[in-house]
């Protein structure tokens, strides 16, 4: 499989560049262009048409998420993995919210990254639990509303920002209401006791609520939430 993995690395450092290089050529994968700029990351794009892209966010000459929509507009199919120092939950939302399919840390273990890319280009979903917690200011919870441990990939496809804009029209008001609820990391019971009604009925709407959206869980609906900036 990795044999088959075109990918492309963007990072202001060049020693960064290099690491990234040997890592993943020694894995078989191909690295079809590297850049070192925003700017350059969306030629890098159009030019190479990448199955991944490993984006940096802090560089030179437009940073990694001012640079991702364009890079999302010039290659559609390539996802991007924003690879950073920036533990920061601001940076993790945004790049949801462009787009992006993995976001991981610098610190990250190679092999990690490794699967990461691997997930990627194959349409999986990954993000460090931790920073997502942060953002969606929860832990991960159950349809019960009930905690449970988070796990690093998402294994199904969260659908594309135009397809969840499709996917939501069926919602109902009550059912966006609770949505935007869900997205702040309340419980079902917290959720019931905002809206005042029955935990049972907020169990009824969250299962509507992940059926109409095509996701998992409660963690995938809250990223859909993210993408599309549902406010409360």
């Amino acid at each position: 499989m990795n044999s088959s993995i075109r990918v492309a690395i963007v990072d202001d450092h060049a020693i960064v560049r290099q690491g990234l290089r040997t890592l993943l050529t020694t894995m078989g994968m191909d690295v079809v262009g590297e850049a070192d700029s925003g700017i350059s990351a969306v030629e890098i794009a159009s030019q190479h048409q990448p199955n991944v892209m490993l984006l940096d966010i802090r560089m030179k000459n437009q940073d990694g998420i001012s640079a991702l929509p364009h890079i999302k507009a010039a290659s559609p199919h390539t996802a991007v993995i924003m690879l950073t120092t920036y533990a920061n939950p601001t940076y993790f939302s945004e790049a949801v919210r462009g787009g992006a399919a993995g976001y991981l840390l610098k610190d990250s273990e190679p092999d990690d990254i490794v699967h990461a890319i691997q997930s990627a280009a194959t349409h999986s979903y990954l993000f460090d639990p931790q920073l997502l917690n942060q953002a969606m200011g929860q832990p991960t919870i159950n349809i019960d509303g009930k905690s449970k441990q988070n796990t690093f990939e998402m294994k199904e496809d969260i659908p594309s920002v135009d397809e969840q804009l499709d996917l939501i029209d069926p919602l109902s008001d009550r059912e966006i209401d609770v949505l935007k609820l869900l997205a702040q990391g309340l419980t079902n019971a917290g959720i019931a006791e905002d809206l005042q009604v029955s935990i049972t009925t907020v169990k009824t709407h969250v299962s509507h609520i992940l059926r109409k959206l095509d996701v998992n869980d409660r963690t995938q609906a809250a990223l859909v939430a993210a993408r599309l900036n549902l406010e409360a």
